[in-house]
């Protein structure tokens, strides 16, 4: 296993590492709307904070080589059900065509009071090793 770090951000405060990679599997840990480089938190709202968290991801894609287009499945944690419409509208901008599996999980406290937080998975296929994603290995 790989732990994948941002270079230039801040450390994480707990025992985790923003992501690992096991051979093509990288595992995003949840993200919530801080930013990675500052640790300032976002103070807007639901819709300032899904985008945010999004963009954390897609930091912490890069840095482990792969992009939005890998992601094969994420969990979101939302705060309250009925802010559900906003995130979901936020999230679907980003990710656009590309659908990944998806669980919503409404929870009533995240931490620091935030709204949002979102957990991925990604499958980076490394081309230049030959290597294909077809269906029937799915």
């Amino acid at each position: 296993m790989q732990l994948i770090s941002i270079d230039g951000a801040k450390q994480p405060a707990g025992h985790y590492s923003p992501a690992t990679k096991a051979g093509n599997l990288i595992c995003i840990s949840g993200q919530v709307p801080t930013n990675p480089y500052t640790g300032e938190k976002c103070t807007g709202g639901i819709k300032e904070q899904t985008q945010q968290v999004l963009k954390n991801i897609e930091t912490v894609l890069l840095a482990a080589g792969a992009s939005k287009n890998d992601v094969i499945k994420t969990t979101v944690y939302v705060s309250d059900i009925s802010l559900w419409d906003e995130v979901n509208a936020v999230y679907a901008e980003y990710f656009g065509s590309h659908k990944p599996a998806r669980a919503i999980v409404p929870t009533k406290d995240l931490h620091y009071g935030f709204l949002v937080e979102i957990e991925a998975m990604a499958y980076k296929v490394d081309l230049a090793l030959g290597g294909v994603l077809t269906p029937s290995e799915g």
